[in-house]
């Protein structure tokens, strides 16, 4: 787990992923000998700060998002949030500026409707500011801020390790509502001819998907993906003995939608570990959650 520890801690809410793209590439280009196979590695110029890794004759496509939550400093000691993370009083943030390091305490004005923070100088206004790292392991569980979706993005590597053909595409934005996937999705398509997609990224506990028993396959959040497609994952998942639990929810969304409302025909399913205490810095998932999730993707990467 201490790839994941690493993970969640690096600096990288909705637009500013730029850190993490950076150290995902030098875990690549570092551990990519030791893989079954070496991917091509395609980044820079008209992939802004996302990041490919193409392993051999690709059929599917593995999409991870790479950005969290957080919050950005307006004016004064306002804050606004980056995404939808749970806002309590008390929480400590962390970031920098031109001045240093800050870290600094969350502030509720349950009257004026507004967030603030407490620090001992006017922060600069733009920075953005993180949950603090608190990873804490147990037999069972792990728990920390950012597991959404750090964790998705861990799982990747782990496929990556064993993976011959495929593509495994880390992008941005997906917590202000997407922004990269689409011209991803276009240049997986248009390069490769690839229209079947599997979304990496971590969901709820709910009445009806538990933690302990299992990754979860989706077969709709806001959105509907085609039936056929999921309920092939599904027969795969019964086939290898892969414990999952089928989940079925009317809100909710992931990098799905832009590869749902786009021009390309193509195929996805959301399937991923479930979460207790989502967008907060207490963030639980069970392990044989996180283990199930990782065999799964290995599965269906080799049999789809």
């Amino acid at each position: 787990m201490e790839l994941l520890h690493q993970l969640c801690q690096i600096h990288a809410p909705s637009g500013n992923e730029v850190k993490m793209k950076e150290f995902l590439l030098h875990h690549v280009q570092e551990q990519q000998a030791r893989w079954k196979a070496r991917p091509q590695i395609l980044h820079g110029k008209g992939f802004q700060d996302c990041l490919l890794l193409v392993f051999g004759e690709p059929r599917t496509v593995i999409f991870a998002h790479m950005d969290s939550i957080g919050f950005m400093v307006r004016y004064g000691k306002q804050l606004i949030k980056i995404g939808g993370p749970v806002a309590e009083a008390g929480y400590t943030l962390v970031g920098e500026d031109s001045q240093g390091k800050i870290e600094c305490t969350l502030e509720v004005d349950e009257e004026e409707h507004e967030l603030r923070y407490h620090f001992e100088r006017e922060i600069e206004r733009g920075t953005e500011l993180v949950f603090k790292c608190d990873f804490r392991e147990t037999e069972d569980t792990v728990q920390s801020c950012y597991l959404d979706n750090r964790l998705g993005v861990w799982s990747a590597l782990q496929v990556a390790q064993t993976l011959e053909n495929g593509i495994i595409a880390f992008g941005c934005w997906e917590e202000t509502g997407g922004g990269s996937v689409g011209y991803l999705a276009k240049y997986i398509y248009e390069t490769y001819g690839v229209t079947q997609a599997l979304v990496s990224d971590i969901t709820w506990v709910t009445e009806g998907v538990r933690a302990g028993e299992g990754v979860a396959i989706s077969l709709r959040d806001s959105l509907i993906p085609r039936r056929s497609f999921v309920q092939k994952i599904i027969q795969l998942a019964r086939e290898a003995n892969i414990p999952h639990q089928i989940e079925v929810e009317s809100s909710g969304g992931s990098d799905g939608k832009e590869l749902h409302y786009g021009p390309i025909p193509w195929d996805w399913c959301f399937i991923g570990a479930p979460e207790d205490h989502v967008h907060s810095p207490d963030e639980l998932v069970h392990k044989k959650d996180i283990y199930a999730m990782v065999d799964l993707y290995k599965h269906l990467m080799q049999k789809l």
